[in-house]
């Protein structure tokens, strides 16, 4: 097995608010590489923001595509984002820099993101993307039932 990592444009805003935009984007980015290579397996990854009862939550998809045309998708780790925070975001800043501000942090989205700052560490991006990811796989792990 060969892994390859790319960046790749999700075609979606930079700060995706709702459910459609971030699994929109994490299609896209699945599409693209999987285009971009010949791999069996596309996966792609967007974040975005959600707003339920005036609370906004990170918001996360994964797509994974497969050259033969099927793809699984799977949404969620939902967290509860602290007033300041969604001020911020309100005021058009991007997510990172916002817990930042908030926690005096320091590049954040490229460390634990937002869920490891405000777990305290005990849940990162990384391992929430990694249930995506596998949550995404079930329709590849357990095919007899999606056919």
């Amino acid at each position: 097995m060969r892994l390859e990592a790319g960046a790749g444009a999700s075609g979606v805003s930079s700060l995706p608010w709702g459910e459609e935009e971030p699994r929109r984007g994490a299609l896209a980015r699945a599409a693209a590489a999987l285009q971009r290579s010949e791999a069996t397996l596309g996966i792609g990854f967007e974040g975005g923001l959600l707003e339920v009862a005036g609370e906004v939550y990170t918001s996360a998809w994964c797509a994974v595509a497969r050259e033969d045309g099927a793809v699984g998708v799977a949404g969620g780790e939902n967290l509860l984002l602290p007033p300041p925070v969604v001020a911020a975001l309100r005021a058009g800043v991007e997510l990172g820099p916002a817990v930042d501000a908030v926690t005096g942090g320091h590049d954040t989205n490229r460390h634990g993101g937002a869920i490891g700052a405000f777990t305290g560490g005990y849940l990162s991006r990384q391992v929430a993307y990694e249930h995506l990811l596998t949550l995404s796989l079930a329709r590849f792990l357990s095919a007899d039932y999606y056919e």
